[in-house]
């Protein structure tokens, strides 16, 4: 029989122990086109952070603990491996050099000696193996205006490295034809992001034993500011697939080469975004199943949830397969009819499956590492919230705010009669981001003690996932869209007709720009928010300006609507530490020591501003720790940091 407890004070059985349990993350898949085995990158909390390359059927590692496969390309890093015909190139975050590897060999450097190079996204000569083509990122100049991105090509045969394709500000995603004669890329400049204003090139290739050039070099779609054109990957030797926004949504899109022409796969473009912004070079939500151009596999955002889309490449139909995953992440070609993929469920963590089709009948799912399907939780499924799909609107402009709300879920406990549960608004970050559905353990260490966490996932204006006009919400109004939204969640869920958390109890979590939002809430809204966390958030955006790095350098001027010459008062209205005087409500503050992308200095500022005033801040660094937690100890250190702050702020003690 259920005990009655006040919300809150449950016991879980979700523990840190069990969040860390195993303690690997699978961060990216890649496979290799002749051998189609699957691989993938798993970072290890336990072992410092590091990422090993792992190969997945077998369960093995590929690299020794020496190795830490990441790149630092734009500093999100992703794609630092690739794997052909047995062999696999990586890039050791150490030195920054691209290593090759085959099987039963130690990694052997095939890039000279240079700290300030960083590598990633490779694409292997299909003649020429020996030939890779990569994106490089120079920080021989550090400051963000003097980096440099380029393709290059390496012989790795020779251990050379020369400049293929420069000229834009960033490049990614370069890929051959099957018959190497073509190469594609992905390019972009400031001050666009890649989903506000990429281009798709394609170029000849002329290639022999010691290097390879590139000539007749097209522009085959995609639009500075307006249209972004993203994810190209060939689907035969004259067919490139790819996405585009020109319709408003990431849709896809096919470019002949014997035509000459780009155009929209769909006859009618569908409202649905079949790719997400590409905050990672590692990200991949399609891919073309034959060789022949015919049919490709896609993930789609559709209702809040991902779905499957088998695409027919020549007949513009969409056949929607049925799918138990709601969020689906790194889909990977293995076959002619099969695609690897990550995929979660509401009551399952995230596994690597592979998706049969034959004969295009309904697809079959299978876990790609066998023991991986006897793998279940530490507890019962009934101690699991599943979030339900709640969108709202702004009163003063009835725009819309799409919410996942995850009630509190404990078949041990029930509340007191009438007593409403505190809640925990969590901002997403990025702000180009989006909270997706799919089992979060760490979400269920809250429900399941009787938190609501509205995850009340706040996609606010800005997120993506909902289309161009969604994400553009925020431009100009960063600090002003994502705070309403946020707040306008907390005050409606709290009150009819919602009634659902306790007005009283209404927590705010977030990190990186979702810290920014947090820090901005709390002094905008200070009789909504009755306590806040900000991991590693942004407190000051004159500071943020001036220490950035390349890839966001030119990102904050969209969002707050120009640079702080021309709009000084933007600036100063729209950062926390100038208005921290209204915070009222106890604050957290979570920072790593080395982070590149809001470095100490914001998290700094904020504190010792709350400080000087009396107010109360409770302040940790990580020693060592980034953009994020790697490490177990400090995964572990912060959850249950975060956790006692809201059960002490609220009287939560039993």
């Amino acid at each position: 029989m259920a005990k009655t407890a006040p919300y809150g004070t449950w016991t879980s059985p979700v523990t840190t122990d069990v969040i860390l349990k195993g303690g690997a993350k699978v961060d990216e898949l890649f496979v290799d086109p002749i051998t189609s085995t699957i691989y993938h990158n798993e970072q290890r909390p336990a072992e410092a952070g590091r990422v090993v390359i792992v190969n997945t059927e077998k369960g093995v590692d590929v690299v020794g603990k020496d190795w830490n496969v990441r790149s630092g390309v734009h500093e999100y890093g992703g794609a630092p491996a690739v794997a052909y015909d047995g062999t696999i190139y990586f890039s050791n975050l150490k030195d920054g050099r691209i290593y090759e590897l085959r099987e039963g060999e130690q990694p052997e450097a095939v890039t000279p000696e240079n700290v300030s190079h960083r590598y990633a996204k490779f694409a292997v000569h299909p003649k020429h193996p020996h030939l890779l083509v990569a994106v490089r990122e120079d920080h021989t100049d550090p400051q963000p205006s003097a980096v440099v991105n380029d393709l290059i090509v390496v012989n790795t045969n020779e251990k050379t490295v020369k400049s293929i394709a420069s000229g834009a500000d960033f490049y990614t995603s370069p890929t051959f034809t099957p018959d190497g004669t073509h190469l594609a890329w992905q390019q972009w400049f400031h001050p666009d992001m890649p989903w506000e204003g990429a281009e798709v090139y394609v170029a000849d290739v002329q290639a022999d034993e010691q290097t390879l050039t590139l000539s007749n070099a097209k522009h085959v779609a995609g639009k500075r500011i307006n249209v972004s054109a993203a994810y190209p990957v060939w689907a035969s030797n004259d067919l490139l697939l790819f996405v585009s926004d020109a319709s408003g949504y990431y849709n896809p899109w096919t470019y002949s080469i014997a035509s000459d022409k780009a155009a929209a796969v769909l006859p009618e473009p569908i409202a649905e975004d079949f790719a997400e912004p590409q905050w990672n070079l590692g990200l991949n939500f399609g891919a073309p199943l034959d060789r022949d151009g015919k049919y490709a596999l896609f993930s789609a955002r559709k209702e809040g949830r991902n779905v499957l889309y088998l695409v027919s490449l020549r007949g513009g139909t969409l056949e929607e397969l049925a799918s138990p995953y709601v969020n689906i992440a790194f889909v990977q070609r293995v076959t002619h009819d099969a695609v690897v993929l990550r995929g979660s469920t509401h009551d399952q963590a995230a596994r690597t499956v592979l998706c049969t089709i034959k004969d295009y009948a309904k697809p079959h799912f299978a876990p790609v590492q066998a023991k991986a399907a006897d793998e279940g939780l530490p507890f019962a499924r009934t101690y699991i919230s599943v979030p339900r799909s709640i969108t709202l609107k702004v009163p003063e402009t009835g725009e819309p705010v799409h919410v996942l709300f995850y009630p509190p879920t404990n078949p041990d406990f029930v509340a007191p009669e009438g007593e409403k549960p505190p809640a925990i608004v969590s901002a997403h970050g990025g702000p180009t981001s989006s909270a997706v559905a799919g089992l979060s353990l760490a979400v269920q260490y809250y429900t399941s003690r009787g938190f609501a966490w509205c995850v009340i996932e706040v996609n606010y204006g800005g997120s993506s996932g909902y289309g161009r006009h969604y994400i553009k919400r925020l431009e100009g109004n960063w600090g002003l869209v994502d705070v309403q939204d946020c707040a306008v969640v907390a005050q409606q869920l709290s009150a009819p007709p919602y009634s659902l958390i306790d007005p009283q109890r209404i927590a705010i979590t977030g990190r990186s720009a979702g810290g920014y939002t947090v820090l901005n809430a709390l002094c905008d809204y200070p009789d909504v928010f009755a306590a806040g966390t900000s991991s590693f958030g942004i407190s000051d955006l004159v500071t943020l300006e001036e220490l950035t790095h390349k890839f966001e350098s030119q990102y904050l001027f969209k969002l707050v609507g120009g640079t702080h010459a021309e709009v000084p008062d933007v600036f100063r209205d729209r950062s926390p530490v100038h208005k921290a005087e209204k915070i009222k409500s106890p604050l957290l503050v979570l920072q790593g020591s080395v982070d590149a992308v809001v470095p100490p200095n914001q998290a700094e500022l904020i504190v010792d501003d709350i400080r000087k005033r009396g107010g109360r801040v409770e302040y940790t660094v990580f020693e060592g720790e980034g953009h994020g937690w790697r490490k177990a100890e400090n995964i572990r250190t912060a959850l249950e940091k975060e956790l006692g702050f809201y059960v002490d702020v609220f009287g939560l003690k039993k």
